[in-house]
């Protein structure tokens, strides 16, 4: 009883949960960890009642539910006392990752359908990333030595996500490089190319663009007093009061240099950005790692709510590549959508976090990493500028953070474009620049029909450390273009591809990868959905 608690049970009588054993001994011998799964499932007090109409899986997800409720409760009433300022820090960042996986859990069990339950895989996965990302902050703030305060975190805990992970993969029977496809309930297109849960006066604002758009905004920001707010922030914060209903609700930010730190939380779903373009409109802040942020909380600009949606706007980082860790945007934001938008930073600029998201037409500036996280993210039609990092560095475009074999995320490189920012221009061939990193286990990143110029190294890909990763990674190049695209000379690992087959290379392209077919035409933003 001491594993379960008598808060499972409680949970399992109320659901009238019954379960067979053997049933669930043989269901447990499939998961990456069995005995954790025949510890908290199988031994519990109700192992031996009938089995009921609610399955295995819905089994699994309660009592990881439970296990995650407990687990925030615990962390909450933490006595922080013996933690110094930093530690402080990184526990704040812990708290709120532990509420938002509280969050994925509770819409993943209330996945029933074969569509919703695929997008569970997408919300577990973010779940997945929220414990290692609490680990990151500890150990990146030098207070790993605090890891002992946080129980359930990265023993049992962590085991049982990645159990359901893998419980609810074998659910949907997904495949393990893409887990959606164009078919499935709620996915049909009307001939405009909208989704038909979009509705009318949605249509109309995201069919408009630029100015356009902006003349529809809620409400306008703008530094000179001419808007309704003169920052960014109060915007946001007068969103929550001033929206109606489900309406996109529309924040149009006019031409200036916005210095601030701006979050959008998980509660403040469907907000849309309109800037007056790249360079014009600009939020900018120099948070960094060195000065004592987490890089989670470094981002000049986050976003968590769903459906967010950017576009003509940069987002900054000044802190510069002395200062490491700066991120000028981060998204854990389902479905979100960038577009026309810049992100300039060195280290870790564009921290694609979790969930789907979506970039076209965008630039970003970076030199280590530029490109990082463990979201679904494909990038279309965008343009890398690799920048001058320090005299001892040396550049990785990418460092994907897939932590399990069954996490459907991954970052895709479309038809884009790779190259030198001016500043390395006259030194390119000082430094040398990688594809990408295998930041974590079963890292995985894909180049697709995209132009490589010549500051990229013959060997194209960096090991993180030593043998690690490079038998379980997945790093893949279809079809690139340009003098540095070249790959007979590519690194030799077990897990690097070069993509000869077009249905290989689909399998990570928006309509697939993405199953952008089904919500970005809602969005007004162009796209391709396959090669």
């Amino acid at each position: 009883m001491d594993k379960l608690g008598l808060g499972v049970v409680s949970f399992l009588l109320i659901f009238n949960f019954r379960v067979v054993n053997g049933g669930m001994v043989s269901s447990c011998s499939q998961t990456p960890y069995p005995e954790i799964c025949n510890s908290f499932i199988s031994t519990n007090p109700l192992a031996t009642l009938e089995e009921t109409k609610l399955g295995f899986r819905d089994v699994a997800l309660g009592v990881t539910m439970h296990q995650a409720e407990r687990a925030y409760q615990l962390v909450s009433a933490m006595d922080l006392s013996s933690f110094d300022e930093r530690a402080k820090l990184a526990w704040t960042d812990c708290l709120e990752l532990f509420e938002d996986t509280v969050t994925q859990l509770n819409r993943s069990i209330g996945s029933k359908n074969p569509t919703s339950m695929k997008d569970a895989q997408t919300w577990l996965s973010a779940a997945i990333t929220n414990q290692q990302t609490c680990q990151n902050g500890l150990t990146e703030l030098n207070s790993s030595s605090h890891l002992a305060f946080f129980p359930f975190m990265f023993t049992n805990f962590s085991k049982l996500l990645s159990n359901s992970l893998a419980i609810n993969k074998a659910a949907v029977g997904s495949s393990s490089a893409t887990l959606f496809d164009k078919k499935g309930g709620d996915r049909r297109l009307l001939s405009n190319g909208y989704p038909t849960w979009v509705s009318v006066a949605d249509r109309k604002l995201l069919q408009s663009s630029g100015r356009t758009a902006a003349s529809k905004a809620d409400v306008v920001v703008a530094k000179d007093g001419s808007g309704n707010y003169k920052t960014i922030t109060e915007a946001v914060a007068a969103s929550a009061k001033l929206r109606s209903g489900a309406k996109r609700f529309v924040i149009y930010v006019k031409a200036g240099i916005y210095k601030e730190n701006v979050e959008i939380k998980r509660s403040m779903k469907d907000l849309m950005f309109i800037g007056d373009g790249i360079d014009a409109t600009v939020v900018t802040d120099s948070k960094n790692v060195q000065d004592g942020s987490t890089t989670f909380r470094s981002a000049t600009f986050a976003v968590s709510g769903d459906g967010f949606i950017a576009q003509d706007m940069t987002f900054e980082n000044t802190a510069g590549p002395q200062k490491h860790q700066a991120v000028a945007f981060r998204s854990g934001s389902d479905k979100s959508v960038l577009y026309s938008c810049s992100f300039k930073g060195y280290q870790d600029t564009l921290y694609v976090y979790s969930q789907r998201q979506f970039y076209r037409n965008c630039d970003i500036y970076g030199t280590v990493d530029i490109i990082f996280g463990d979201a679904i993210a494909v990038l279309q039609n965008c343009n890398i500028y690799v920048r001058r990092p320090m005299s001892n560095q040396m550049n990785t475009i990418t460092a994907q953070g897939r932590t399990d074999p069954n996490e459907n995320t991954g970052i895709s490189i479309h038809n884009s474009r790779v190259t030198a920012a001016s500043d390395l221009k006259p030194v390119q061939g000082s430094f040398k620049t990688y594809l990408g990193r295998p930041w974590q286990k079963y890292s995985r990143t894909v180049f697709i029909k995209t132009s490589l110029d010549s500051l990229v190294d013959p060997a194209g890909w960096l090991q993180w450390s030593g043998n690690f990763a490079l038998s379980t990674l997945y790093y893949g190049e279809y079809m690139n273009t340009g003098s540095g695209a070249g790959t007979s000379g590519r690194v030799k690992w077990q897990g690097f591809h070069v993509i000869r087959n077009a249905a290989e290379a689909s399998k990570f392209t928006a309509g697939n990868f993405l199953a952008g077919d089904s919500w970005i035409p809602a969005t007004g933003v162009p796209f391709t959905s396959g090669l």
